[in-house]
């Protein structure tokens, strides 16, 4: 028998439902209850998507509630059964779902349904678009065999840094994110994102691929991987797998402690997971995430704003001791017989203004290093953490410390602390300096610049060689001879190489200037 029964949303609309069932029961349209008020369609679709194709929407918006109807009631109960231990959040507030009175939603007749169903087509033709969904109408949500559900992304123009959490925040718009993986390949900073679902990596990759994280710089570029399952040994700033809160850090810090790792590892959370949680550091002040705004395939999709939460970058794990947030880096493992304050100048310059240096008095392999900002610190300790320095393994991490002191008047010191923030050196003073656009990891090919005109292509050679590097390739810009490229031996070699030779001088009035590059000859 079936009846129909009318909802009033915002005191005038009649809408018709048919097919009352006993309360509880699965369904496969389920109700939604407590919906923040600006909430687009696309985010409340975006919850059912890993569980299986969304058929229609009913928005109550009057009312902070939403029916979603489900291909089959099995997308349904499966939906259900997820989301009852781990909340979904919609713009960081608490949804509820239960199963509703209705068998299906009838709204074709509805008035103020445009915005639905132009969200509902934009997601089925992201769905079936290039990916030749086989079967009738209720399997379309499975693809072609060897559609992978893993997403290789490739971060161009790395301004500010990209953080794991970064990223999930991002993607998680799309659908449930199970596992990410971030590394350093070909001097480009790169991740493996594992979806639930192939249809969602499918939807994600149209929607962000070519976008801004932040305005004008940090550009996705997305493909799909030949990896079809990713295997993530650890949960720290490098890897996380949001299924397993019980996985070790590996970094020799302590695991997260159970009440963390609540906030910490719940799969699922739509909005970020770490927005409050304890032990999570305040916003370090990016500009507002208004780079990235979704282009017009997902139809309702607005700007991926970030929450300050996710922009802190490394997570503050209890007992690690570092403040997110900080511009001070603590830097250890340096050899003391060869690093200088100047040294660490040059190097950490590289990915900002070095405003402090303190090479620690009474143990001169550890370093405390103040830039200019968080941003930089963040970006700073993310390229050069784990690389190698006059023969030992550099590690840099946030401090404790808010600023580097300057000796008082007469204290010895042993011209061990520097106050770098006049220098002349500065790469980044300028506000939208082109340095911004070409910041790269440490790379065994260096990009040399201000060239004079009366240096030739040995003396160059000559003077790496005698800085004590192996110089396997050398050129000089084609269109512009005051720049080349110069490929040495190793990463190390390079590295060495920027912190004695950069702003040598060349005569003529010209000094040399030394970068990473991102280019090999």
């Amino acid at each position: 028998m079936s009846s129909s029964i009318s909802v009033t949303a915002n005191g005038n609309d009649n809408k018709k439902f048919r097919g009352d069932r006993p309360p509880c029961s699965p369904s496969r349209v389920l109700h939604l209850r407590k919906i923040p008020n600006d909430v687009t369609e696309a985010e409340v679709i975006s919850l059912g998507l890993p569980f299986g194709k969304v058929t229609n929407l009913l928005m109550l918006k009057g009312k902070n509630q939403a029916f979603l109807e489900m291909a089959s009631e099995e997308a349904a109960v499966t939906m259900v059964n997820y989301y009852t231990p781990v909340t979904p959040h919609l713009r960081s507030q608490p949804v509820y779902i239960q199963y509703s009175n209705h068998r299906e939603l009838k709204t074709d007749n509805l008035p103020n349904q445009a915005r639905a169903h132009a969200a509902l087509q934009a997601v089925n033709a992201a769905q079936s678009g290039s990916l030749a969904l086989s079967g009738g109408p209720t399997n379309e949500g499975t693809i072609i065999p060897g559609q992978s559900p893993v997403l290789r992304i490739i971060i161009e123009n790395l301004f500010y840094p990209v953080t794991l959490e970064v990223l999930h925040q991002i993607f998680s718009k799309f659908g449930t994110v199970l596992k990410i993986i971030t590394f350093t390949k070909n001097n480009q900073f790169q991740a493996l994102l594992q979806y639930a679902d192939p249809v969602i990596a499918h939807y994600a990759r149209m929607a962000l691929d070519g976008q801004n994280i932040y305005n004008a710089c940090c550009t996705l570029r997305i493909d799909f991987s030949k990896l079809t399952s990713l295997n993530v040994k650890y949960n720290n700033d490098k890897s996380r797998d949001f299924t397993r809160v019980d996985l070790p850090t590996g970094d020799g810090q302590p695991s997260l402690e159970p009440a963390l790792a609540a906030a910490f590892g719940a799969p699922g959370i739509i909005s970020s997971p770490y927005a409050g949680a304890a032990g999570f550091g305040p916003a370090i002040g990016f500009p507002q995430a208004t780079g990235l705004s979704v282009p017009a395939v997902p139809g309702a999709l607005g700007p991926l704003a970030l929450t300050s939460s996710a922009v802190t970058g490394r997570m503050a794990i209890p007992g690690a001791g570092g403040i997110p947030g900080n511009s001070v880096l603590l830097v250890t493992n340096l050899n003391p017989d060869l690093i200088t304050p100047h040294g660490l100048f040059i190097l950490f310059g590289v990915y900002g203004d070095v405003h402090r240096v303190k090479i620690m008095f009474n143990k001169k392999e550890n370093a405390l290093v103040q830039m200019a900002d968080a941003n930089q610190a963040q970006l700073a300790m993310n390229h050069l953490s784990g690389q190698r320095l006059y023969g030992k393994v550099l590690r840099a991490t946030l401090s404790k410390h808010q600023a580097v002191q300057l000796p008082r008047e007469g204290q010895e010191d042993q011209g061990l602390t520097k106050d770098f923030s006049n220098s002349p050196l500065h790469r980044f003073k300028k506000p939208g300096s082109k340095n911004f656009q070409n910041i790269f990891p440490p790379s065994a090919t260096l990009h040399l610049s201000n060239i004079p005109p009366s240096v030739t292509v040995d003396d160059l050679k000559n003077l790496f060689t005698e800085a004590g590097c192996s110089v396997k390739a050398f050129k000089f810009f084609q269109k512009d001879r005051k720049m080349a490229l110069i490929q040495l031996g190793s990463v190390e070699e390079a590295i060495q190489a920027l912190v004695e030779l950069h702003n040598h001088d060349l005569g003529e009035n010209h000094h040399l200037r030394v970068s990473f590059s991102k280019s090999t000859i």
